[in-house]
């Protein structure tokens, strides 16, 4: 699933290419996405602005004239991509091509989600206030408000484990399976440790990792497994620099040892067990 890296690299990658176009058109080929695509999304959007483009955890946000907002989540497979007049359409797998945004120089916003778990919704600026897709959400782990006193205290008592409580969204926002992964092994914890349990030097090691991991998966537009491209197409780079994620049996970066993947929150976790404790 696309986590916050490469949705921040995408907002900033549109916020040169489409920001300030207008939407003149818009396409729906197949409405059944995660939550069906509203029989009113085309009307609410079409003749809009884009005024900004941000993003909140793993949403991305278009904001457009008359004061709506298009918030759009890129599901288990999603992408969203800005294709020229003059584009190749044939590597994009077209067929999973949902919904498209024809802008006014004529290029297009096309929103492609082979298993159809992502979510493209409209809101007004009191709708957006209120909804259930944001409401809830920590801080943002590049803010200020994710700190060390404010993990320290979430941590405290919690038999969760760590790796669980910053994949937990409420927690702390825009954080999966990828990068707290990293973030612990750069941090030396296992991913399996009560988070209760951890010292406040092993606390600080996170909050300290966890901009430099993001920041440095932002730099090389996420990270590509299987189907995530960038608005231009172009699969993120990040993957050649895991240290842990995906590596089960390969020999660690720093030590040597064979790294593990252990099951947490029921989802595969690759630690070191030389280098995290």
């Amino acid at each position: 699933m696309p986590e916050l890296p490469e949705v921040e690299s995408l907002r900033r990658i549109l916020a040169r290419s489409a920001d300030r176009r207008t939407i003149t058109e818009v396409r729906v080929v197949e409405p059944r996405l995660r939550r069906p695509v509203a029989h009113d999304l085309a009307d609410r959007v079409a003749g809009r602005r884009i005024e900004s483009i941000g993003r909140r955890a793993k949403y991305l946000m278009l904001a457009l004239s008359g004061g709506n907002t298009l918030l759009v989540h890129l599901g288990m497979s999603g992408s969203l991509t800005h294709r020229r007049v003059a584009t190749d359409d044939a590597p994009f797998m077209t067929r999973h091509d949902h919904l498209e945004l024809i802008l006014d120089d004529q290029s297009r916003l096309v929103f492609n989600d082979p298993r159809r778990f992502g979510l493209m919704k409209v809101f007004d600026a009191d709708g957006l206030k209120t909804a259930p897709e944001l409401a809830g959400l920590g801080p943002e782990p590049l803010d200020g408000g994710f700190n060390a006193d404010y993990l320290a205290q979430v941590c405290r008592g919690r038999k969760a484990a760590i790796k669980n409580v910053l994949m937990d969204q409420g927690i702390v926002a825009g954080i999966g399976n990828i990068y707290a992964s990293e973030i612990l092994f750069r941090a030396g914890v296992r991913p399996t440790r009560r988070a209760g349990r951890l010292k406040r030097a092993e606390i600080d090691l996170i909050i300290r990792f966890t901009p430099i991991i993001l920041n440095a998966a932002i730099a090389s537009r996420g990270t590509t497994f299987r189907s995530y491209r960038d608005s231009r197409g172009q699969p993120g780079r990040f993957k050649e620099r895991l240290m842990v994620y995906g590596r089960e049996g390969e020999p660690c970066r720093t030590c040597g040892e064979p790294i593990r993947n252990v099951v947490v929150g029921q989802r595969a976790s690759f630690y070191c067990p030389r280098c995290q404790h």
